[in-house]
């Protein structure tokens, strides 16, 4: 999902970016319960390249996010990844 803005207009608009060269680099990471709850988020921010622009929203998936897939030894690896980089 990306947001596009124009002046104080918000626009809701499915699908990624058209060419990799429309691309500005920047993000946030909100922990919301839906989609619905990050559009209205994306709504509030400020116009971040004033005229016309265009906030995508990507989610993030969580380990718990792939069921059954996940084994046990997967798991365990993640948390020993996790431990290293919080340690750093």
């Amino acid at each position: 999902m990306r947001v596009e803005f124009a002046g104080s207009e918000r626009r809701v608009i499915d699908g990624p970016f058209a060419e990799t060269k429309e691309l500005i680099a920047g993000y946030w990471v909100w922990q919301v319960k839906s989609m619905d709850e990050a559009i209205e988020w994306v709504k509030r921010i400020p116009n971040p390249m004033g005229e016309e622009s265009v906030v995508e929203i990507r989610p993030i998936g969580e380990i718990d996010d792939f069921g059954e897939i996940v084994t046990p030894e997967l798991r365990a690896r993640g948390a020993r990844l996790r431990e290293q980089v919080e340690g750093v």
